[in-house]
């Protein structure tokens, strides 16, 4: 594909091993990373790009970063904002790039905070502090808020909690946060990540622990939104999963015609293909990626080749996808980085 791109990996920083942002220059056509160089960021969990492609932003111990991408695609820091909460472990912005959704994984907290012009982060609009009790002792005992969007039809703040197994539906209106529906999910399912499609009529919601991709048909509402579920598939396809076994993270190619799903335990990415119009999901293959816990992976822009950011064996791994023969081919060697968590591919010029 034509373009520049450029990717930011997220690592933890305690160590001191890593800075926080890594910053690589794509090869596309290659399917591969080559390293520029690193940007200060305490503990960098997740990160995400504004949907202009101007600003990247991230987590980090203070709360959220921004930094505004450079022609060049390097990393000039804007600021960051304290978000009256444990640290964050997963990003969202609207359409719009107004406002920035934080989901608090440790407290049980989602949190939304206004984005300026400049692509800064501007001052806390609303945030909520979910309550109540899960069934699993040391895992989900409590609130654990896991992923955060604003639905399609920019009414409703949705916020998987994987701790009390339930998607809390929440009106957003005036900036405020007022619950009015919730998915009420399966006992120690732990939703942890959804995604909706760019029509707006499907959401695909992924569970942890479950190890499923629960599909739903969305229309909005004036009071409250109609979500119905369609299908449950497995992220995993015919294997047998074990307790170690842990769907990590969802991702959706830019034509909306694949679906993929990491695993950790199972230490593999499943391959989905997507019927537009009916939003069903069909399963192609699941196959191992070389490394251990691959807590996000990233689909590179001409939709043939993906990243698996590998956080216990800190590395990257690299492969092109055969869709018809539901193959992962390694692309590249792979390459080593201290503790990854997530990745951005971000269009930096044309």
């Amino acid at each position: 594909m034509k373009g520049k791109y450029m990717a930011y990996v997220g690592s933890y920083s305690y160590t001191g091993k890593a800075k926080g942002i890594t910053v690589y220059d794509v090869d596309v056509e290659k399917g591969t990373f080559k390293e520029r160089c690193e940007v200060e960021v305490d503990n960098s969990s997740y990160v995400i790009a504004s949907h202009n492609g101007k600003n990247l932003y991230s987590i980090a111990d203070e709360g959220v970063v921004s930094f505004r991408i450079l022609e060049n695609g390097s990393l000039s820091r804007l600021n960051s904002r304290n978000i009256k909460g444990m640290r964050g472990c997963h990003l969202s912005t609207d359409a719009e790039d107004r406002y920035i959704f934080v989901s608090g994984y440790h407290d049980g907290k989602a949190t939304v905070l206004r984005l300026n012009e400049d692509g800064s982060v501007g001052p806390i609009v609303d945030g909520v502090f979910h309550k109540g009790y899960g069934s699993v002792a040391e895992r989900n005992f409590r609130p654990h808020v896991s992923c955060t969007r604003l639905s399609p039809d920019g009414k409703y703040v949705m916020a998987a909690d994987l701790g009390i197994d339930q998607v809390r539906i929440y009106r957003f209106d005036d900036e405020k946060l007022v619950q009015v529906d919730a998915i009420r999910c399966e006992r120690e399912s732990a939703p942890r990540h959804f995604l909706f499609s760019a029509d707006g009529r499907f959401m695909y919601l992924m569970y942890e622990q479950k190890n499923v991709i629960d599909v739903f048909s969305y229309e909005t509402g004036e009071k409250v939104p109609k979500i119905e579920k369609i299908q449950t598939i497995s992220s995993i396809g015919d294997k047998t999963y074990s307790e170690l076994t842990a769907a990590c993270s969802l991702r959706m190619t830019h034509d909306q015609h694949y679906v993929f799903c990491s695993n950790a335990g199972d230490n593999a990415v499943s391959i989905y293909s997507r019927d537009a119009e009916s939003g069903l999901l069909e399963f192609l293959c699941c196959l191992p990626i070389s490394g251990d816990y691959p807590k996000d992976i990233a689909i590179f822009p001409d939709q043939n080749h993906i990243v698996s950011v590998n956080h216990e064996t800190g590395s990257m791994t690299f492969f092109k996808v055969d869709y018809e023969k539901h193959l992962l081919i390694m692309s590249s060697r792979e390459i080593s980085v201290n503790e990854p968590n997530c990745c951005k591919i971000v269009k930096i010029a044309d």
